[in-house]
């Protein structure tokens, strides 16, 4: 198993994988990376491929698939923890940090406090608070463990929010919404959780 002192300094650690026990209450390990959808992929074309970032932003943006790659990239040591109940350890990521994501848009306004993410799947979303869309942690992915991120697990870009189950991690990402008040996601309003600790077990909202 990877651990924090194996991977090179200019990678970002999550906090996380410094735990002595890395797997949360009722998780199992696993060393592949399960596909769980409830539609299968979309078809996104990367010359029609958007990123915007709308809402309680100063400046809203939009970015094209090249303008999305030319931004500067981060890599992120993370673990992987699903609501089914399965974590993927020592994942390595490439892409976008969030903070850059915002320093596009000039910033959020003192009233965001929340991010809705949406997805190029139908009509899928799912809710953040602002601080853990913002960890040192998060970022918005096109690579993982070095290679492109397949469309069955988001690509061609996808959010990744370690510190949250991994349904907040938004695949097939196409817009970053921000707002003044939570606001529930898909699954949200199916019953899951508004926050989703994986180490509080916050599966489900009932």
């Amino acid at each position: 198993m990877l651990r924090p002192a194996d991977v090179s300094t200019d990678v970002i650690v999550s906090p996380d994988t410094y735990r002595e026990n890395r797997i949360p209450p009722g998780q199992s390990r696993t060393k592949k990376w399960p596909v769980l959808d409830a539609s299968g992929p979309p078809r996104i074309d990367l010359t029609q491929w958007r990123l915007r970032l709308t809402g309680l932003v100063n400046h809203p943006a939009e970015f094209t698939w090249q303008e999305f790659l030319d931004l500067p990239r981060v890599r992120v040591f993370s673990d992987f923890h699903c609501v089914t109940r399965w974590s993927r350890l020592g994942n390595l990521w490439e892409g976008v940090s969030t903070a850059e994501l915002m320093a596009r848009a000039d910033g959020i306004q003192k009233a965001a406090g929340f991010v809705l993410a949406h997805g190029y799947d139908r009509g899928f979303t799912t809710n953040l608070p602002l601080p853990d869309f913002l960890s040192e942690d998060a970022l918005v992915a096109f690579r993982h463990d070095g290679e492109p991120i397949t469309a069955d697990h988001g690509g061609p870009a996808r959010l990744i929010v370690p510190r949250l189950y991994a349904w907040k991690s938004a695949k097939w990402l196409s817009e970053l919404e921000f707002l003044p008040s939570d606001r529930a996601g898909f699954w949200e309003n199916n019953g899951y959780h508004m926050r989703g600790d994986p180490w509080a077990e916050e599966r489900y909202g009932w």
